[in-house]
């Protein structure tokens, strides 16, 4: 005979109604057939939590639920915090009929599936998008902006939004374009693994968002975690952070810049790594969430040539992650059988296209002015030189910058423009790389 100790999970609507489901402590479940139980033995009832207790409130489509949270070290937002769903692993709950994961299709279901964040704070929480993150486009960017700053506009002391991991440091980088003199943070986050694996680290993540989301900060930040275990989530400003692993839970960290603190997932102290922009009650928030989508992301590859450039012409903007200090195929010494991109990205940049440079080596800084070859681009018309942005900043940056002008010669102005931090005036000089990266 078999015996299972564990947590009773609740009966869906699907499913074999004579089949129960216990969540073991391995943080595995297993089904058992009902009518084969010899005994069950309670070992501990579930106790009410009257922070969970749940109103219907602010407006169709939202829930409001938790007391007001008393004030803690490093609490500074004591107030109602907005918990907004734009779908990915996090917002996702298990179907225990296929064991499959599917998004959370109501607010009510997103708050129970971390009942550990209704002590932190009163929430409202609305889902936005039920979308993988890979599916999202520019557009959806700018409906997050809005959705935002309409929360904060309506007394959110902190917006988090839950949010897939691929292509969440494009959402905080437009985000930050999109959100300028924020009063209070706007946090994203996000989990690697699903939260019906035991090495879930959905729920580190959102309590370390929840917590941020009431420090004194005033940014656009993502929140994940900083180590493989459970202890603390890093803050990375939304214009420098890249997942750099597939799997790991410490996948995001901060390129070219520090991050700006992190959360103790146990106490929820947050602690800033030197200065950060502060919070100001009467800072009046500025929405700029137009985009225009029509934006490439192109990787400088050996073997580009101009045919494949001719193609990019049909786009208002082009950002070209180049080799090295910012380089791509000019043949600049008229070598035989070499490759040359110049004369057809020079027709493009003078029919309108916008072309920037950003680095494919992710950290360093673009310098076009050190070999023939970059100094033929900039020749050419490819705005970019001597900003240390990442790829996907630079392109999310376009996308927000063509958005605001139509004019290419404006939107490269507004490009090379440092908006929120996304161009440093100076590079840190570290003592290795893996110092950079938090040493994978």
């Amino acid at each position: 005979m078999c015996s299972f100790g564990g947590l009773l999970m609740p009966k869906t609507g699907s499913g074999d109604a004579n089949c129960i489901v216990v969540k073991l402590s391995s943080g595995y479940n297993v089904g058992i057939d009902a009518g084969k139980i010899k005994e069950v033995k309670v070992v501990q009832k579930a106790a009410a939590n009257e922070n969970r207790e749940k109103a219907v409130a602010g407006g169709k489509g939202s829930v409001e639920m938790g007391a007001k949270a008393g004030v803690s070290e490093g609490d500074f937002g004591n107030g109602l915090i907005s918990l907004l769903g734009c779908g990915g692993t996090i917002a996702s709950k298990v179907e225990y009929k296929t064991g499959a994961v599917y998004p959370a299709s109501s607010p009510q279901e997103i708050v129970e599936s971390f009942p550990d964040i209704s002590r932190i704070s009163k929430i409202k929480s609305r889902v936005l998008f039920q979308l993988l993150s890979e599916d999202m486009t520019p557009k959806h960017w700018g409906i997050a902006a809005a959705e935002a700053a309409d929360e904060i506009k309506e007394g959110a002391q902190g917006v988090v939004l839950m949010h897939g991991t691929d292509t969440m440091g494009y959402t905080s980088a437009a985000l930050s374009f999109m959100l300028q003199e924020l009063p209070v943070p706007v946090v994203l986050t996000g989990s690697q693994r699903s939260t019906d694996r035991p090495s879930t680290d959905a729920n580190t993540n959102i309590v370390c968002a929840m917590h941020a989301a009431k420090a004194d900060i005033a940014q656009v930040l993502v929140c994940m975690h900083k180590g493989m275990d459970d202890s603390a989530c890093s803050l990375h400003s939304g214009v420098r952070v890249r997942k750099m692993h597939t799997s790991r839970r410490d996948a995001f960290v901060s390129v070219n810049a520090k991050p700006v603190g992190e959360v103790d997932a146990v106490s929820g102290i947050v602690r800033a790594h030197g200065e950060c922009v502060k919070r100001d009650a009467g800072r009046k928030l500025k929405l700029f969430e137009k985009v225009n989508g029509n934006v490439a992301l192109v990787w400088v590859y050996p073997g580009m040539d101009g045919k494949f450039v001719k193609k990019l012409s049909d786009f208002d903007g082009v950002v070209l992650a180049g080799s090295g200090l910012g380089h791509a195929p000019v043949n600049a010494f008229g070598a035989k059988g070499a490759n040359s991109i110049l004369p057809a990205l020079g027709k493009i940049i003078e029919k309108g296209t916008l072309v920037a440079m950003a680095p494919q080596t992710i950290f360093g800084r673009v310098n076009m002015n050190v070999y023939t070859t970059g100094r033929m681009l900039l020749e050419a018309g490819v705005v970019g030189n001597m900003c240390d942005w990442l790829p996907e900043v630079a392109y999310a940056k376009m996308c927000w910058a063509l958005g605001q002008e139509k004019n290419p010669a404006k939107a490269a102005e507004l490009m090379l423009k440092n908006i929120a931090g996304e161009i440093s005036e100076r590079s840190e000089i570290e003592k290795s790389l893996w110092a950079c990266v938090g040493g994978f």
